[in-house]
C-alpha cells in the first residue's frame, strides 16, 4: 500500500510526527506530493545512510 504523502506531511506541519523518513524507492511518490504541497518550502530534509531522507517541519522559518 502506497502511503499517502500529503497526509504525512500535513501530520508534520501540525505537529502530530516530528519526522517522516523517506526510502530511495519511494522518493518519486514522495517528490509528486512534496511539490503539489502548499508550504512545502517548510519541509526539511537531512540525507541519512542508504539514500534514506529524514523530513521534519521549519515551525522557525520566516
Amino acid at each position: 500500500m502506497e502511503k499517502d504523502y500529503s497526509e504525512l506531511m500535513t501530520q508534520l506541519k501540525s505537529g502530530e510526527l516530528d519526522a517522516l523518513e523517506v526510502h530511495p524507492d519511494e522518493f518519486m511518490a514522495f517528490y509528486e506530493a512534496y511539490m503539489a504541497f502548499e508550504s512545502r518550502k517548510r519541509i526539511v530534509g537531512a540525507a541519512e545512510k542508504n539514500g534514506i531522507i529524514t523530513y521534519h517541519y521549519d515551525h522557525e522559518q520566516g
